[in-house]
């Protein structure tokens, strides 16, 4: 169990703006990032010189305004990761465009106004997770994920992890169900952390309010760093990014001492495959494609390799482009996303495949109901590997999302609206905003 940290004088702001000037000076402005990056040319400034729009990215985190193909740059990012790979002198280029995008909203409005923006988001972002995690589940269940009373109760010996779920996962909390019954199966004990109560404080952190997202995350860091191993398994991506390149260096920072570290659960699985592939027992005969974004490395190397150790399986390669951290870091070009959602739908469908199978919890939202016209199945990575080994969630969220109308949505779910005291007024709304409506590209 980790011991207590003492935290300087040294506030998160300051830490945070420590680790930038040091990144600014091993800078060498060579530009290799810029020209790695898949955002670039969606985002209208290939012909920019590389050089010039990193030393706008410098320049703009000096005070400057920098040119505007530098700020375009840093709106587009997509949070892919090449441009970590790229650089040859230990800075994280992305973790700079997040702190440049930082700089822009703290120059477009005053801070009250910018925490204002950031809390309405953070709001509306937790009703609709806490509402359809509710549309789907009992409150036995919810408390299972770590939601309701379970969320406030800690164990009465320390667990050999915490696994941090996020908050949106609980949209289509099959898949998070799916992880906690493999982990029983390995024998791991946890106690499970998310939703809007550990947030990593990002809706805070992107609209400028650094200190409030410092805050935020630092109390969640703080309930999550109790387990025997040290270690958290975290589920989202975006929750993985804000920790390990923007708070928990910060912390670390301001302690003297790391807190945690935290492993995508892929990771995770992979690093226990002695473990896992005994109980890959039953023998699940598809031919499945991958959907990938390479933003957390190793992850979609990871889901790749357990794939393969699954008995029946055959992994075929779409070749399309795999870009940014998740489908939802992809709204920053939204024509683009389209356009790439557009073209491996196809190409699944001419590889005949029988499933597209998705990693993440976004992706999964914004795939799943394009089931209804392609001739092949969506479906998660967890539900694949849970066929065999003998584990199954039904997977609720998509067979309400295929409905494609709220007032039915309404009447299936009557019984938990009930159970839960829910708003019928309000579950429609959220039902046609936080579901429906999460659909970048239209359905046929």
């Amino acid at each position: 169990m980790a011991e207590p940290r003492r935290m300087s004088d040294t506030s998160f702001e300051t830490a945070l703006a420590n680790r930038v000037d040091e990144m600014l000076d091993a800078c060498t402005r060579c530009g290799k990032c810029v020209e790695a990056c898949p955002s670039v040319a969606p985002a209208g400034i290939a012909d920019a010189s590389s050089r010039d729009i990193i030393g706008g990215i410098l320049d703009i985190l000096r005070g400057g305004d920098g040119p505007e193909a530098s700020r375009k740059w840093a709106a587009a990012c997509m949070l892919s990761g090449e441009c970590i790979k790229a650089c040859d002198y230990g800075v994280n280029p992305r973790f700079l465009l997040a702190m440049t995008n930082v700089a822009m909203a703290k120059r477009q409005s005053e801070l009250p106004e910018r925490r204002r923006r950031a809390l309405t988001l953070f709001r509306d972002d937790s009703r609709d997770a806490t509402m359809l995690s509710q549309l789907q589940l009992d409150r036995e269940v919810l408390e299972r994920l770590g939601q309701k009373s379970a969320s406030a109760t800690a164990p009465a010996e320390a667990p050999d992890f915490v696994f941090y779920t996020g908050c949106n996962v609980l949209k289509t909390p099959h898949i998070a169900l799916l992880a906690l019954d493999i982990m029983d199966a390995l024998g791991v004990t946890y106690q499970v952390m998310g939703g809007p109560s550990h947030c990593c404080g990002i809706k805070q952190f992107r609209n400028g309010d650094v200190e409030m997202s410092g805050r935020m995350g630092s109390n969640s860091i703080e309930k999550m760093s109790h387990s025997k191993s040290g270690q958290v398994i975290s589920w989202c991506p975006s929750c993985y990014v804000q920790f390990t390149e923007t708070t928990i260096p910060a912390i670390e920072r301001q302690s003297g001492a790391r807190p945690f570290e935290m492993t995508p659960f892929l990771l995770f699985l992979r690093e226990r495959m002695t473990q896992l592939t005994p109980l890959l027992r039953g023998e699940v005969k598809m031919q499945v494609a991958l959907h990938r974004h390479p933003g957390v490395a190793g992850v979609m190397e990871a889901a790749a390799e357990i794939l393969q150790a699954i008995p029946g399986i055959e992994l075929v390669e779409l070749q399309q482009p795999a870009v940014g951290l998740q489908s939802n870091n992809l709204k920053v070009l939204p024509e683009f996303k389209r356009e790439l959602q557009r073209n491996e739908l196809r190409a699944a469908s001419d590889a005949g495949v029988d499933a597209l199978v998705a990693v993440y919890h976004s992706d999964h939202r914004e795939l799943c109901a394009h089931e209804r016209d392609w001739p092949f199945r969506i479906i998660n990575v967890l539900e694949v590997v849970g066929a065999s080994m003998g584990l199954h969630r039904h997977d609720r969220y998509k067979e309400l999302k295929l409905m494609q109308d709220a007032d039915r949505i309404v009447a299936d779910c009557q019984d938990l609206i009930v159970q839960h005291s829910l708003d019928v007024a309000a579950a429609r709304g959220v039902i046609a905003k936080g579901m429906l409506a999460d659909q970048p590209l239209p359905l046929k």
